[in-house]
């Protein structure tokens, strides 16, 4: 891995006359050595060499250079591998001047199982490794479940647990309203349900149209058998198949496409990401990548592909709104990962090309809405300058509350806003221990001292404007912490809901102030503080209530050596729950069977605190 310095000592015609011209991956670093450009080339001299011209460089470019002191190179066997490198290093290392994907989480598919004689529906992430069939990828879970719903609606497979299925004696409460034809207590026939399974798979794979026509055919016969029930359960599901047909998809030509639209305006980078698979529009995903400045529509919509589509399923065919440069090298490298030919295009006509400019319209109004609430979120920024009567408008706010019930599970939130709204990455929740329940105030120290403490010892950018949810007493306990921490920098500022507790009438609280928002309800400053406390307190209670629950699913008899899950099972059946086994002697406990008599005593002792 050749390695180049910058600066006085580094020779640049000495370290590009040894570059070789083959096909490879360069990294800029800055003097930390930390990554600050991934890049990938045909020819590894000539890219490189590019970089130090004179003249003729872009701005960001120019900014990139400045920072650079070293490159280092990787030499790889074809340009299709390098760009395999080139993804994997920019999900390692993150750089400054690279388009960032910030999303990457796997997509959702719809399920259906194989291994058993009543097959299942279930929406699935992750590996694909159970036998049966997968239909997607949807854009997210919401999608998957509507179709589940529908098509519970019209089919009725079941979509139960398999240990649920297996431990029924009676229907449940999904055949009392329709939703399941209950195979599990033998109320319909494998050779019906079978029937229903094969419909499903006609609607998932996009064949409606034959789908609807076998309806009407089995209707037409259930009438002239007089059957008129059945009739009319086919009657139903041509009905409920239409208005889905009608309201929820677009359908078009068969096959699996993509649509991959970018846009770029103030600085700002949306791609809008269609699924068509089978002919059947699945819905879109909205992407904001980040991006280096001057960046093009071009570089953007090639790093979202590589990024993308290397670690998602490939369709055959992505309608692209403009073409990237490296299109035929992306296109190699996708069809040998898809086993198969991948076709990426940007000349469409006919109804490939009302679907690309969907994709394009849907791409500029989320651009278009992004930037308007970033507007929105500058001018209560703005206003809460003036407000807080700082000297420039916050870049960073952090807001801490606290969430417990009657002092149990204690759980502090810090939550973090910067100029484009909530930054969720950099949320946190610290579980509170070792004080006294329901103590506030020392929660909120040990939350402000643990959270300040770390960022110091990394230092980390702290805000510029610290939001405590509570009054004066909040307010102390956070002074104290600066004060220990010998922090300064931050205005510290309590918000308390004031005495009828109504949005509005919020009081402000200010080290050596106090004083009322004296703002119309209307107020964007006002609404900005109403904003991140609500989201502190979102963020709080649902930490809490998660530490809860674990907390009081835990067995207190799990804890005890010796009691395993068959001695829990007879001493809750035979003495008639949980809170009889907490009452009972040690005489109780041994009359159960399996429970010796020194077993017994443990028991009791871990119910009764005596160790």
């Amino acid at each position: 891995m050749p390695s180049a310095q910058s600066g006085r000592q580094f020779d640049t015609k000495s370290f590009l006359r040894t570059l070789t011209s083959r096909p490879g991956v360069y990294r800029m670093l800055d003097e930390q050595g930390k990554v600050l450009y991934v890049g990938k080339a045909r020819n590894l001299k000539k890219r490189v060499a590019s970089y130090f011209r004179n003249t003729g460089l872009a701005p960001k470019t120019r900014a990139l250079m400045r920072q650079m002191t070293a490159v280092d190179v990787t030499v790889t066997n074809t340009e299709a591998e390098a760009l395999i490198l080139e993804n994997n290093l920019i999900k390692a290392h993150r750089p400054r001047y690279n388009v960032l994907l910030r999303d990457d989480k796997s997509y959702p598919f719809i399920y259906l199982s194989t291994e058993h004689s009543f097959p299942r529906l279930a929406l699935h992430r992750g590996a694909r490794r159970g036998k049966g069939r997968y239909f997607g990828p949807y854009p997210d879970a919401g999608a998957v479940r509507e179709s589940l719903h529908l098509l519970q609606r019209m089919f009725r497979v079941r979509q139960c647990e398999d240990s649920f299925f297996r431990n029924r004696s009676r229907p449940c409460l999904q055949y009392q309203i329709k939703r399941c034809n209950a195979p599990c207590v033998g109320l319909i026939s494998p050779q019906d349900y079978a029937e229903d399974v094969r419909h499903t798979v006609l609607f998932l794979e996009g064949k409606s149209s034959a789908l609807n026509d076998e309806l009407v055919e089995k209707m037409e016969q259930a009438a002239q058998r007089l059957d008129f029930e059945q009739a009319a359960v086919f009657r139903d599901q041509i009905a409920s198949l239409r208005r889905v047909q009608e309201r929820q998809y677009v359908s078009g030509e068969s096959g699996d496409l993509d649509i991959v639209a970018c846009v770029l305006s103030g600085g700002l980078a949306c791609v809008q990401l269609f699924f068509v698979r089978k002919g059947v529009n699945l819905g879109n995903k909205i992407f904001f990548p980040k991006i280096p400045a001057d960046s093009s529509r071009e570089e953007v919509l090639s790093a979202f592909i590589a990024q993308y589509y290397l670690a998602h399923p490939v369709p055959a065919k992505i309608l692209l709104n403009c073409e990237p440069e490296d299109t035929a090298i992306l296109a190699e490298v996708l069809s040998e990962k898809a086993g198969r030919k991948v076709v990426l295009t940007h000349r469409v006509r006919g109804e490939k090309a009302r679907w690309l400019q969907l994709g394009l319209e849907n791409a500029e109004q989320a651009l278009a809405a992004r930037l308007s609430s970033q507007a929105g979120m500058s001018k209560r920024l703005y206003l809460l300058q003036e407000l807080l009567k700082l000297d420039q408008p916050p870049n960073r706010i952090e807001c801490f509350d606290i969430s417990h019930t009657q002092g149990e599970g204690t759980v502090a939130s810090c939550v973090v806003f910067d100029r484009e709204g909530p930054r969720k990455s950099d949320y946190r929740r610290f579980n509170i221990r070792d004080i006294v329940p329901g103590d506030d105030y020392a929660a909120m120290q040990q939350a402000l001292l643990r959270r300040y403490t770390r960022m110091k010892k990394e230092d980390a950018r702290l805000p510029e404007v610290v939001l405590v949810d509570g009054g004066k007493g909040q307010l102390g306990s956070a002074q104290a912490v600066m004060q220990e921490l010998q922090i300064d920098e931050m205005l510290l500022v309590g918000v308390s809901k004031g005495p009828e507790r109504k949005p509005g009438m919020e009081i402000l609280h200010i080290p050596s102030q106090e004083r009322r928002f004296d703002l119309e309800p209307s107020s964007p400053a006002l609404h900005l503080i109403q904003q991140i406390r609500d989201e502190a307190h979102r963020f709080a209670i649902t930490g809490h209530r998660q530490r809860r629950a674990r907390a009081r699913a835990v067995s207190p008899l799990e804890a005890i050596p010796g009691v395993g899950p068959r001695r829990r099972q007879q001493l809750l059946k035979q003495l008639g729950g949980m809170q009889e086994v907490a009452r009972a002697g040690v005489e109780d406990l041994s009359r159960v069977p399996g429970i010796s008599r020194a077993l017994a005593q443990q028991i009791y002792d871990a119910f009764h605190g005596d160790n």
